[in-house]
């Protein structure tokens, strides 16, 4: 019984220091990161890749059918960066993106003999075409050439807009202007520096033409009131490529995701997915890929 008070009373006048211990220990605990490692929701850098891609590829719809399937086999989350393609080179130039899709073939070809690019596969492909207003004032409605087309623009001085921000359609359209040994300029020709989506919505508010991938103008034909002018132009063919930057200029970049993304995107599955893909809504393909 003695010992028994002699405890207690011990333990009764010890309480204030225990309980100071017990709380340092107990703050020292809490605060250490080793016991208590702060949570992130974001995916490891290994499990993401950043694609650099032209803007038709959005802005047709295209990519919300590809990336979908890719991110739930993979596991791999794919940031998406719109841009003209020479915009999506320059990025990989710079080493801030893993994989490009882009359609600029004389670019992506030099962007792989400067040893920029280690993989460069073509995809598919579609055309251009010339689109204007109804009245078509300067003639190039049923024109075989592209070219003659041009040349009508620039004589009548027809109310022309270009993309002017060195995407694939902007290399195009300048490769023909180059052809019909014209050099673009005056208040008729104006150069939206935006993507294909916002050339043709200034067009069409404009009553001018332009030059667009077929894919685009179908995906937004309904609120537009420009027509296809002329069309069928082999020169008008467009050509994707998949391009994976140089390893071993930037050895940051997830190489191995981005091979992943390039295998996925020229497998049967997905080259059914690209033939079939704009079929039932616009009676026609939007892409057909390439074997």
């Amino acid at each position: 019984m003695f010992k028994e008070k002699w405890c207690i009373k011990m333990s009764r006048g010890a309480c204030p220091f225990l309980l100071g211990i017990a709380f340092l220990i107990g703050c020292s605990t809490e605060k250490s990161p080793s016991n208590n490692p702060p949570q992130s929701t974001a995916p490891s850098r290994a499990r993401q890749i950043t694609l650099a891609t032209t803007t038709s590829t959005q802005d047709s719809g295209l990519l919300d059918k590809l990336l979908p399937p890719f991110e739930r086999q993979s596991g791999i989350k794919v940031k998406v960066v719109a841009v003209g393609s020479g915009q999506a080179l320059e990025l990989a130039r710079r080493g801030d993106a893993d994989v490009l899709l882009t359609h600029a073939p004389a670019a992506e070809q030099k962007f792989m003999d400067e040893g920029w690019g280690e993989v460069r596969r073509r995809i598919m492909h579609n055309d251009f075409v010339l689109v204007g207003p109804k009245a078509d004032p300067a003639g190039c409605n049923g024109q075989k050439s592209i070219t003659d087309s041009f040349r009508r623009l620039s004589n009548q001085n027809a109310p022309f807009v270009s993309r002017g921000d060195d995407s694939g359609t902007h290399q195009k359209e300048k490769e023909i202007w180059k052809n019909a040994n014209i050099e673009p300029k005056g208040e008729w020709y104006l150069q939206a520096g935006a993507g294909m989506a916002q050339t043709l919505r200034i067009a069409n508010e404009k009553e001018a033409y332009a030059l667009t991938d077929r894919a685009t103008y179908l995906t937004l034909r309904n609120e537009l009131e420009l027509v296809i002018l002329t069309e069928r132009d082999p020169l008008m063919q467009n050509n994707y490529a998949v391009l994976i930057p140089s390893s071993a200029r930037h050895p940051h970049l997830n190489f191995e995701a981005a091979r992943q993304f390039a295998d996925f995107l020229t497998s049967p599955a997905m080259k059914k997915l690209i033939a079939e893909f704009g079929l039932q809504e616009f009676g026609e393909p939007l892409f057909f890929p390439d074997e």
